[in-house]
């Protein structure tokens, strides 16, 4: 069906309905334009979201719990599905709102064009109408003055008394009336031709190319309006590939988790790599106590225990963690913040050992890069002595020589931290060993281990000689010159339980005993056992004891021997 021959006469129902579309049109474009908004606010939110719960930790402190790992991947998974929605918030910008706004631009334009053309041929068509009109009224004019000048020219040639020269003059007044009429006919005939023909023209040709213009310009809108549905259904279903592998990427990281190995990474984390504590000895009091009963009477010693001792009384074993009433079985108090050692020296031997490999790998991929580097270099300087006019050799000299420096200070770095590796587990191992024996050969009752035994709290003390004795006062020290003698005799340096400063300087005069300045700080090897004196090492490595109450103590609760590293 054509506008042109159906709607002819609805010119102005035409313009109204033409308008009412690129209405509608423009606000279909505000609809996708807060959709798009919508988009881009929820893409950015998600983004916030994703920041907000992203660590922000460095790669080191990284957990390495599946359940942890998982959920970073599921964040991520996350950062890319808000991608995706911005990609959907950009393709409807630029293909549905851009696309909309630029054609409803065009539309307007070409609107009022056609509606120009079809004003002008209806003032034109008026125009001739009006012509016509002209014409056709002074025909009636010129006819009716004729029929007037024929009435009376009739009447004076029949009045007798009327003169010749008046019959005369009405005759020709008749005549030119006449004449007159006849030409206004013509020019009525003439201008109601030529208005059919216009009229003709304007409902015929005119008026339906006007309206056929119009119709064309509707259809394109409303073929516009579907290409643009389209593009925004569109817009979303290409992501929709995208955004299932994110699902299912959140799916394969929930599969991921995986309770045994996060067990098994508390236990490699964590890991002391102490021995528990063995069976306490049975410690009978009754030894030195006269028998005045029957040689049959049951002893409360046992036999076995007894025979094993080869004392008429067995002593209590200093060096047993539970030896003094005020130790712990076991460590669940909040641990203190340990100082950080260059040689993690502070950490358990299984936990040491673990970040000197750490740090030795890490140091490995460093040497191996600026090793890379000096290769390069040197195989560049070749190529510039070959060909001079390449580059000048000497100005890679000092580049190479920075590079040679630093290989030889990462290869020393790593050798200190695989001699300090070495040590680690040849610690480890005396420890298992210290806790074997404490487990199956008690000391005898003459003798007691200058070193302890493992404790698993700061409050567990280890026992020193029992003859050593100390000042109770700064200032006042008065060892016995020989009783430290024994506490160096074992070549395994003992781990570090703590640290302390010094409050005053000490000379040190006696043997076994460490010289000290104010305000210098050294690690504790081994705490006071109630004498007065504190096993310290110095940063050197020199060991002794010192003064407890000339430094400022501060012990870690992960000393050696602890039964849980937390």
């Amino acid at each position: 069906m054509s506008w042109g021959t159906e709607l002819w006469d609805q010119f102005d129902n035409l313009d109204k309905h033409t308008q009412w579309g690129i209405d509608f049109l423009e606000r279909y474009a505000k609809f996708v334009k807060e959709r798009l908004e919508i988009e881009q606010n929820y893409a950015k939110q998600l983004r916030n979201l994703v920041k907000k719960h992203c660590p922000k930790r460095s790669k080191d402190e990284e957990p390495r719990f599946t359940s942890c790992l998982s959920f970073y991947s599921i964040l991520n998974e996350l950062n890319d599905y808000a991608g995706q929605r911005e990609v959907v918030a950009e393709e409807m910008g630029h293909k549905v709102y851009g696309e909309l706004m630029r054609y409803s631009q065009e539309l307007k334009a070409e609107r009022k064009h056609h509606l120009q053309e079809g004003r002008k041929a209806q003032q034109f068509l008026d125009q001739c109408w009006k012509q016509m009109d002209n014409s056709k009224r002074k025909f009636e004019r010129e006819c009716k003055e004729a029929e007037k000048s024929q009435i009376n020219f009739d009447r004076l040639d029949n009045d007798i008394n009327a003169t010749k020269s008046e019959v005369e003059k009405a005759k020709a007044q008749f005549y030119l009336r006449t004449h007159m009429a006849d030409e206004s006919k013509n020019e009525y005939a003439a201008q109601l031709q030529n208005f059919n023909a216009e009229q003709w023209k304007h409902f015929n040709n005119t008026v339906p190319h006007i309206f056929k213009n119009l119709q064309d310009m509707d259809q394109r809108r409303t073929v516009k309006l579907g290409e643009t549905y389209r593009s925004f259904a569109e817009a979303e279903r290409r992501v929709v590939p995208i955004i299932s592998k994110c699902l299912e990427g959140m799916v394969s990281a929930a599969k991921a988790v995986d309770e045994r190995r996060d067990s098994s990474i508390v236990v490699e984390s964590f890991k002391s790599g102490f021995e528990p504590p063995g069976d306490f000895p049975f410690e009978d009091f009754s030894q030195n106590l006269s028998r005045t009963g029957s040689d049959g009477a049951i002893s409360a010693t046992p036999k076995g225990d007894r025979e094993r001792d080869g004392a008429p009384g067995p002593r209590s074993d200093p060096k047993h963690p539970m030896s003094r009433t005020r130790n712990k079985l076991w460590l669940f108090g909040k641990k203190p913040k340990a100082p950080t050692l260059e040689d993690f020296s502070h950490l358990p031997p299984e936990q040491r050992r673990k970040r000197l490999q750490q740090r030795i790998d890490e140091l490995g991929k460093e040497l191996q890069k600026e090793m890379d580097q000096r290769d390069a270099l040197n195989k560049m300087k070749d190529v510039y002595e070959k060909n001079p006019q390449m580059g000048d050799p000497s100005s890679l000299q000092p580049k190479i020589s920075e590079t040679m420096c630093n290989v030889e200070k990462l290869r020393s770095e790593i050798h200190k931290n695989e001699t300090w590796l070495s040590e680690a587990g040849k610690q480890s191992s005396r420890g298992d060993r210290r806790q074997s024996n404490d487990n199956h050969h008690h000391a005898p009752p003459g003798r007691e281990s200058p070193e302890g035994s493992y404790t698993d709290d700061t409050n567990q003390e280890h026992h020193t000689p029992r003859h050593r004795a100390g000042p109770p006062q700064p200032g006042i020290p008065n060892p016995d010159p020989h009783e430290f003698d024994d506490e160096f005799d074992d070549d395994d340096p003992l781990p570090v339980i703590g640290h302390c400063k010094a409050l005053y300087s000490f000379d040190g005069q006696n043997d076994g005993t460490l010289v000290i300045a104010e305000d210098e700080v050294l690690y504790v090897i081994e705490e006071d056992k109630g004498d007065g004196w504190t096993r310290a090492r110095k940063q050197s490595g020199e060991e002794g004891y010192v003064p407890t109450s000339y430094v400022d103590i501060t012990l870690e609760k992960n000393s050696k021997g602890a039964v849980t590293y937390i």
